[in-house]
């Protein structure tokens, strides 16, 4: 399992996505949040999309020059297509808007369709954080519907359908929480099968409703499905779905979960708020403080050492994974490798 420095993997990433098509600008932007993905440890959403977004652009399901365009405008809300674009292109396009809105206005919304696969969702509203802004973010994968059972069912019929929120601290990382409404993202499960080991118990059944640790099963025919989060009460992550197809699905005009096999985009809601709008800053700022003492003065729990805030174990690995690199594994490093030398590359000639 080869491991690549930080920059060194980013290069070979500018290099592909420049290769298929892509504008700097826009390269670098799909690239950059691939390379924090696995930085942030959520390496379902980091190089391994190196391959599936190129193959993508081969293919024609993905657009390297398309260009978002709003199409509604109105002061608080916002609907933008983003006409096939990538999905980093598409989303950060459409989080900014918000933002400038929301800067403008106090509070701001902005859907966003036709933008295929946007990445680790936790990204977006991590961009409001660092504007001094809370930003919240709900999004489905349109029509595909076949990886989540819902609650008291074993055959898949919605997606994992991520909800994620960031909100700033005045002298440290922002709080972010990065969740999807499954026990496990899609891309975790693909990532085991890439690297030929066996999930943790909870995550999947098999087509006949069993319990399995074997990813296989999940891609089996007839397949399997992944759980809604919650165990004993998955109908809690089974409801906040319904919120997500609602929410990111209809009102961004993508649609809802309808058993499609092939995502062709997410559909995207983001909401920003402006906090001086709310509120005094300073006072904001000393509530979210006390907030975490308070929280982190709880006694601790057998087995840990720390009471951590939402956001502060991916900080921490990334400050850690800067220095030791990031690990790619064999199967997935081969499929990026396949998709350079279909745009002309030669990757044995990529330094180690």
């Amino acid at each position: 399992m080869p491991t690549f420095q930080t920059e060194t993997l980013r290069q070979y990433g500018y290099e592909l996505f420049e290769s298929a098509g892509c504008s700097l600008e826009d390269t670098q932007a799909v690239v950059d949040h691939l390379i924090e993905s696995d930085l942030f440890g959520h390496h379902s959403h980091g190089a391994i999309r190196f391959y599936e977004y190129a193959r993508a652009i081969r293919e024609g399901r993905f657009q390297p020059r398309a260009a978002p365009e709003v199409v509604i405008d109105n002061p608080c809300v916002a609907v933008v297509d983003a006409h096939g674009a990538l999905g980093q292109v598409g989303a950060t396009f459409a989080m900014n808007l918000a933002i400038e809105k929301a800067r403008k206005y106090g509070t701001s919304t902005v859907t966003l369709r036709n933008t295929s696969h946007v990445g680790r969702v936790g990204a977006y509203p991590l961009l409001t954080a660092r504007a001094g802004m809370i930003g919240i973010a709900f999004v489905n994968a349109g029509n595909l519907g076949y990886q989540i059972a819902p609650f008291g069912g074993i055959d898949g019929r919605l997606s994992t359908n991520p909800i994620a929120f960031s909100a700033p601290r005045q002298n440290d990382n922002p709080i972010l929480v990065d969740m999807t409404t499954s026990v496990v993202a899609e891309g975790k499960v693909r990532l085991a099968l890439n690297q030929k080991r066996q999930v943790p118990e909870g995550w999947l059944i098999d087509a006949q409703g069993n319990p399995t640790t074997d990813p296989n099963k999940f891609k089996g025919d007839p397949p399997g499905a992944i759980l809604p989060l919650g165990g004993v009460v998955a109908h809690k992550g089974y409801g906040l779905s319904f919120v997500v197809e609602l929410l990111g699905g209809i009102l961004s005009g993508q649609g809802c979960a309808a058993g499609e096999r092939t995502m062709v985009s997410n559909g995207v809601l983001f909401t920003v708020y402006h906090i001086e709008h709310f509120t005094d800053l300073n006072t904001y700022f000393d509530e979210v403080e006390a907030l975490i003492r308070h929280v982190k003065s709880s006694r601790l729990a057998p087995d840990f050492e720390e009471i951590l805030v939402p956001g502060e174990p991916e900080f921490r690995y990334a400050q850690r994974k800067q220095n030791e690199g990031i690990e790619i594994d064999d199967t997935t490093w081969q499929a990026i490798c396949e998709e350079a030398r279909a745009f002309g590359l030669n990757p044995d000639q990529w330094p180690n």
